[in-house]
């Protein structure tokens, strides 16, 4: 995506917020409406499967990811996002953008 692209995602993602942790829960509801998961991607050389996306407690927002029984929260800002990315991965760059990333 362009920047302008990008930029006017982050315009609809913070609208009406007036703060930071405002914004980043406007990038969660439309992350949670339009990024398909699950979806697999790779994380320190394994596959993992990404299963939602949360809010930790310090405002970030994280990327659930799953293995075998196993649990793990990536920072979304640092999740690799696989190729060809899900659907609905340009609101996570959009937040990338955003956050300075």
């Amino acid at each position: 995506m362009s920047t302008a692209e990008l930029d006017a995602l982050i315009e609809e993602a913070t609208v009406d917020t007036y703060d930071a942790i405002e914004a980043v829960n406007g990038f969660l509801a439309v992350i949670d409406e339009h990024l398909a998961v699950p979806f697999s991607t790779t994380v320190l050389g394994v596959e993992v499967t990404v299963v939602r996306v949360d809010l930790t407690n310090d405002f970030r927002l994280v990327a659930r990811c799953v293995r075998e029984g196993y649990q793990l929260d990536v920072g979304l800002l640092e999740l690799p996002l696989p190729v060809p990315p899900p659907e609905g991965a340009h609101w996570v760059e959009a937040y990338r953008r955003w956050s300075g990333c």
